[in-house]
């Protein structure tokens, strides 16, 4: 009987934890292919892109796997939405 609900533990988590894995598998595409700070364009920016240390789309990284799927997401859309021309950077922690 316990490991029945054992079973079902793990089932529920891996269904819940989906969203989760989704958006860093996501992310991880775009830092590999397209983003300037991570992926095969990073040679034009020896010196980096971002503004912000960790980039942007480090920081939601991180603070999805810190937080969660949801409030992750809203630190990470919260830092983009910061990151504009008028903006200073700066070092964050997520």
């Amino acid at each position: 009987m316990l490991s029945f609900l054992n079973m079902i533990k793990k089932l529920f988590h891996s269904i819940f934890s989906l969203p989760k894995d989704i958006a860093l598998l996501l992310i991880r595409l775009y830092q590999k292919t397209i983003s300037p700070d991570h992926g095969v364009i990073k040679r034009l920016f020896p010196f980096g892109y971002c503004k912000y240390s960790p980039s942007c789309s480090q920081y939601t990284y991180l603070s999805i796997e810190k937080y969660g799927f949801m409030k992750g997401i809203l630190k990470g859309t919260y830092r983009i939405l910061r990151c504009n021309p008028w903006s200073k950077g700066g070092i964050d922690k997520p």
